[in-house]
């Protein structure tokens, strides 16, 4: 104010009207994509640039805890309502997405320097995962639409196990040049998936029991992180999904819970614990993520970027009406359908998921290969800031039609 007030009355004006702007934007705009751009304005000091996020670091601290905590405080009766179209939408629906798009961005880079058929399937991959950290609050808060955030919520949450299946196979044709078959991917998906699932189940049983062994919280705590971690190291060494292994821990934690209707404080001790943890993680990685994505802002490929990022939106679209319309209950449930599908598709945010398998291709891809890197960190960024940022007003605008 006292700056203010020393300038001249055009400069106070423009002042007040900046100051107010970024007022406005920090307060509407999700805490994720603060925190990118914050890390990537910290990338010019030379001590944060030297900071590295890694696959390793993603997948062995990071990841294991976000999808634990997210499945055990995920609602069970939100489960039990919607698990048909989440289970579809995290499966069929994410394959399918994943083939439209790689066609969709192997035909279009025709003109922006040619990306080969697997380069564009491993591409779609690393973007097919959905992430809603930055607008399921938003959705619930709006009205008539927290069913919305609850599906697209369960979906990101199961999709991630299909997402690395999909990618392990089209990296494996890239590096190799081998030709998609589907009885081989077939094969793969359901062992990785159904090997992961049965680790769960075994994890999340003995959880589950020698949980009510002990009323001391802090013992609680150890053993959720013991069998949170334990179930993703034991399926990923076992070379299934331990992503799926972690969530089905945390489902089977949050139906004892239930049965039991908290006895003994299990979910308020946890929560105590997960409720700090998880954010810290989350702040840092996408502090990380914004401070290691300036290397590979510099390049010239942006018009693909924007380009791949309206496909992504519109194969996304076209999967949710094509798995949506056709099933009446669906369709009853979810009216009006084009308000519920825009929404859905909107909020499909590429988050945390997205940027461990970039880092993965990061890890086995080099020289001309790098291109992919530097496509895939971009969309990533305009994904999570465009659609982070407008979820709000376009909940309002769509509130209003309806």
């Amino acid at each position: 104010a006292c700056v203010v007030e020393t300038l001249k009355p055009s400069w106070q004006s423009s002042v007040l009207f900046v100051a107010l702007l970024c007022t406005f934007v920090l307060q509407n705009t999700p805490v994720p994509v603060v925190l990118v751009l914050i890390g990537i304005a910290l990338s010019f000091i030379p001590y944060f640039s030297s900071l590295q996020l890694s696959k390793q670091l993603v997948f062995d601290i990071f990841l294991p805890a976000l999808l634990f905590t997210a499945a055990y405080q995920f609602p069970l009766k939100q489960l039990k309502d919607n698990w048909g179209i989440i289970t579809t939408l995290s499966t069929i629906g994410l394959m399918v997405t994943a083939f439209l798009l790689g066609i969709s961005i192997y035909w279009v880079s025709q003109g922006f320097g040619s990306l080969s058929f697997t380069a564009s399937l491993l591409l779609a991959a690393i973007l097919i995962p959905t992430d809603p950290v930055s607008v399921t609050s938003i959705l619930k808060e709006s009205s008539d639409i927290e069913q919305i955030a609850d599906v697209v919520e369960g979906e990101s949450m199961v999709n991630d196990g299909t997402s690395i299946v999909l990618f392990t196979i089209f990296l494996s044709m890239f590096q190799t040049g081998e030709e998609f078959s589907f009885a081989t991917f077939m094969v793969e998906f359901l062992l990785v998936s159904f090997g992961g699932v049965a680790i769960g189940l075994l994890f999340g049983w003995v959880l589950s029991k020698i949980i009510h062994f002990t009323h001391h919280k802090e013992y609680k705590i150890m053993l959720s992180i013991v069998t949170a971690y334990g179930g993703f190291y034991v399926a990923e060494a076992s070379g299934v999904s331990g992503v799926l292994a972690t969530v089905v821990t945390g489902i089977l934690l949050s139906y004892e819970i239930e049965k039991t209707n908290g006895e003994h404080g299990i979910r308020k001790s946890l929560d105590g614990f997960w409720n700090i943890v998880t954010p810290t993680l989350l702040s840092i990685l996408f502090l990380l993520i914004g401070i290691q994505s300036a290397d590979y802002l510099f390049f010239s490929q942006w018009g693909l970027v924007f380009v791949i990022f309206v496909l992504s939106l519109l194969t996304r679209f076209i999967m949710l009406c094509g798995l949506i319309y056709p099933v009446p209950a669906w369709r009853h449930e979810f009216q009006p359908n084009r308000i519920t599908i825009t929404l859905i598709t909107w909020a499909g945010v590429k988050g945390s998921m997205s940027v461990a398998l970039l880092l993965w291709l990061e890890e086995d891809v080099s020289g001309q290969d790098g291109v992919l890197v530097s496509l895939s960190f971009a969309v990533i960024l305009v994904s999570l800031i465009v659609q982070s940022v407008g979820i709000y007003p376009l909940t309002k605008v769509l509130e209003k039609k309806k």
